[in-house]
């Protein structure tokens, strides 16, 4: 098997230290997150443990961790509300049938088209997220805000927990400092029987795994219209976080994910949770940077946190019930810190003024709304309106009249496309009295259909003051392209890229 291969001893003893840590990572955030949508803050974990473990097999993406993420979360948490439970089991289903079927299509190669000034403002914005979600851990069962003694201990932990995240690694690698900095706040913890919030405040981990369980919803048109919608966003925000993270990780280990790959392994993830009342999920970047940082590279970290995290349900409530969250929070502390990219900052009197506002709407709407796939969708947007107006100021026509044959040639330069095509008509003079015009294409494209029909228009208006109009070094699949829509241009292709044309057919 894959996951067998190329492991030595020391390769082992970091996946699984790795996976210990990111197990333990996982557990707050899932737990946070389950109570977002409405659900039993156990619902968080199991699904976790189920996505973690399945996309770790299948994934095309090895150490990246998966788990039941907020932006699924907030998505579904409408469903919930209105409908019931029942009804986002089987949006999850659908929703993992949807991220099977794109990676199918092979779809996911879209995600090149994410600009790097948008990859940044995910990543600032996410860390900003990542930070001030951990000042939630600061307030007490009640809701109210810690103060005195409690807020001191908790104040002091967090600080330890980011002293040994932040130096242990500049002395030694060898173990994963994130682990570490759980073990030696829970022994002082533990040593000076500390009163301080633990993850057994939040919610006990003890309990058993959910059977397989088929929605209780009826199977009707009018139940998939109502659940579609949700299932079609879910899966489109999970697989936008999804194949983000996938990016981020190539870059951080200098190899290549298989996106496609990694979103039927989501899709067979979140369809597998659905059955199981599972609250569907996707990669999270937070825990990934937790497992990359602690040495994880491999499949055998996430497969170990997969299993850590269901042993740790049937069998390890006590030990974890007795974790300080303030661990936790000063290990996600960094993460934040280490994932904000702090280059950007100095890059951005640097780059393009578009690529600095769409790095910083990216990153606001991340932070503002706490939705990384809207945030997203909106700063390639942006970026794609952008690339298209400078390209539609790209093109130009340069004249030229043979007076032996009394012919006038155009040379198109640059793209011909939406955006392009009204430059492209204004540069022809019609009231010309010649007996041909010839316009040549070799440095330039016939790309969507507002292109034929300008051309066409070009044609037409020509051919209502008798003059005929070729079109010169068409490449192949543009002269399919024309001769597929016949009905908007109606004109004659020189084939012959080498050519002069012969008076008698201007006659």
């Amino acid at each position: 098997m894959e996951i067998l291969k190329e492991y030595s001893p020391n390769i082992i003893k970091d996946e699984l230290l790795s996976g210990l840590t990111t197990a333990f990572a996982l557990m707050p955030e899932c737990i946070a997150f389950a109570i977002v949508a409405h659900l039993d803050p156990l619902t968080g974990i199991y699904t976790a443990a189920m996505i973690c473990l399945i996309t770790a097999l299948l994934g095309g993406r090895p150490a990246m961790i998966s788990g039941a993420a907020g932006s699924v979360a907030v998505v579904s948490v409408a469903l919930v509300v209105t409908h019931g439970v029942e009804y986002l089991y089987l949006a999850v289903i659908l929703m993992g049938l949807i991220q099977i079927l794109v990676g199918l299509l092979k779809l996911a190669k879209f995600i090149r088209l994410v600009p790097q000034s948008v990859v940044y403002g995910f990543l600032n914005g996410l860390a900003i997220i990542i930070f001030i979600s951990q000042f939630n851990q600061f307030k007490l069962a009640n809701g109210a805000w810690m103060s005195g003694i409690p807020l001191i201990i908790m104040v002091l932990l967090v600080i330890i927990s980011m002293i040994i995240m932040y130096f242990l690694p500049k002395f030694t690698k060898k173990v994963p400092s994130a682990l570490i900095s759980i073990i030696v706040v829970t022994i002082i913890s533990l040593i000076f029987s500390l009163q301080t919030k633990t993850i057994g405040n939040i919610a006990s981990v003890s309990a058993g795994l959910p059977p397989f369980h088929i929605p209780m919803v009826p199977i009707t048109l009018e139940s998939l219209i109502i659940v579609f919608p949700y299932a079609l966003l879910m899966a489109a925000v999970g697989l936008i976080e999804t194949l983000l993270t996938l990016n981020v990780v190539d870059e951080m280990t200098d190899s290549r994910g298989r996106p496609n790959r990694e979103s039927i392994a989501q899709g067979i993830a979140n369809s597998f949770c659905g059955f199981f009342q599972g609250m569907g999920g996707c990669a999270m970047i937070g825990q990934t940077m937790v497992n990359i940082e602690s040495g994880g590279r491999k499949r055998l970290s996430g497969i170990t946190a997969g299993i850590i995290l269901i042993l740790l349900i049937l069998y390890g409530s006590l030990l974890i019930d007795s974790i300080p969250v303030a661990a936790l929070v000063g290990i996600m502390f960094i993460v934040a810190i280490n994932t904000f990219k702090w280059s950007s900052l100095k890059m951005l009197k640097h780059v393009p003024k578009m690529d600095q506002i769409v790095m910083v709407i990216v990153t606001v709407i991340t932070v503002v709304f706490n939705n990384l796939a809207i945030a997203v969708l909106i700063g390639v947007i942006i970026s794609a309106l952008n690339v298209a107006w400078q390209a539609s100021k790209r093109i130009w026509v340069v004249p030229s009249f043979d007076e032996e044959n009394n012919v006038q040639y155009y040379e198109i330069r640059g793209p011909l496309f939406f955006a392009s095509t009204t430059n492209f008509k204004e540069s022809f003079d019609f009231d010309l009295d010649v007996d041909a015009v010839v316009i040549n294409f070799l440095q330039s494209r016939i790309t969507d259909q507002s292109a034929i029909v300008s051309v066409g228009e070009v044609v037409e208006r020509y051919s209502k003051k008798g003059i005929k109009v070729y079109l010169s070094h068409l490449s192949s699949d543009c002269s399919d392209l024309l001769n597929e829509n016949d009905e908007f241009v109606q004109v004659d292709v020189l084939k012959d890229p080498f050519y002069r044309i012969p008076s008698d057919e201007l006659d």
